[in-house]
């Protein structure tokens, strides 16, 4: 039985504590590279491995923010999952991007207006969702189920929705997984320096810059407390400030993550269908910017860019 705060699958708790020495080890190392800056290129999937990866033998689709998505992207050798946390009525986490479930599964209604139990009744659609999209067998995840699917295996980044830290944080100590996972939040001119404030004192925190011109100023204030930020998410932007913001991170010793999705973040560089014609062109010039964390919503490819 779950509880009301916690809620855990058990089997999902067993296949985490059944997963081998090596896997737990490599996930250890994954964390370890992305606090250093000076190793290569890291990996993000965009609400986890959706998209086919035939390289892979893997030719079909699977859900956005689905366990099978994460399996999935330990089977590719992706550095971070990233996946979206919603609340339900009766106050479980769930994995869901939307406000809504009617893209991605076949109810209707708001994700904080539907009770967990109804939650579980609903499945989800593939890939990325909509009317056209076949249902699937497979269920909307809590957050203590994906937690426990990645648990030493690897990192996940939570997108978390509706300003619903404390909570989030809870559950990711309550699971003791605070190594196991990336928060983000925006950060401004205006903003503390967030990675000392609770909840996010209690995790591995990423400011997500906004600002405009004042972003450098943002990156250097953020740099400036008790705790490191292990990266800078940029939002959209021009390509001019990347050089000053590549030098501030490469002094601070934290990375730097752009998001190559749909036309891509960073004006006139294109996105992942770009990058899919010559992928140099976008993910090498970014990283020949000083960019070291992409995500992209097309891992398979990218990690075969890399050489990996």
């Amino acid at each position: 039985m779950v509880s009301r705060l916690f809620p855990v699958a058990a089997v999902a708790l067993a296949l985490a504590s059944a997963a081998p020495a090596h896997a737990r080890e490599a996930a250890g190392s994954v964390a370890a590279r992305f606090g250093d800056p000076a190793t290569p290129m890291l990996v993000v999937a965009h609400r986890a491995c959706h998209n086919p990866a035939p390289r892979h033998g893997l030719p079909g689709a699977l859900s956005e923010n689905s366990l099978a998505g994460i399996e999935r992207c330990i089977a590719l050798g992706v550095d971070v999952a990233e996946v979206d946390v919603r609340r339900t009525r009766d106050g479980y986490l769930v994995l869901m991007h939307d406000d809504s479930v009617d893209r991605t599964t076949d109810g209707h209604g708001k994700v904080a207006d539907l009770s967990l139990a109804q939650i579980r009744s609903l499945h989800l659609r593939d890939n990325e969702g909509g009317a056209d999209m076949p249902l699937t067998d497979r269920g909307v995840p809590t957050l203590e189920e994906a937690l426990a699917t990645a648990k030493g295996r690897i990192l996940l980044n939570l997108d978390v929705q509706a300003g619903l830290y404390a909570d989030t944080v809870a559950v990711v100590r309550g699971a003791s997984q605070q190594d196991g996972v990336i928060v983000k939040q925006p950060a401004g001119t205006g903003s503390p320096v967030l990675a000392d404030v609770a909840p996010f004192d209690a995790v591995a925190f990423m400011p997500i810059l906004v600002g405009d011109a004042d972003m450098p100023a943002v990156a250097e204030r953020q740099l400036g407390g008790r705790r490191h930020p292990v990266a800078f998410e940029l939002p959209r932007m021009t390509p001019d400030a990347l050089p000053v913001l590549a030098a501030i991170a490469r002094r601070g010793r934290t990375r730097l993550w752009v998001n190559t999705l749909w036309e891509g973040f960073v004006a006139g560089v294109g996105g992942d269908v770009d990058a899919l014609r010559d992928p140099d062109a976008v993910w090498g010039r970014l990283r020949r910017s000083g960019v070291s964390v992409i995500q992209t919503d097309e891992p398979e490819a990218l990690l075969r860019y890399l050489g990996r």
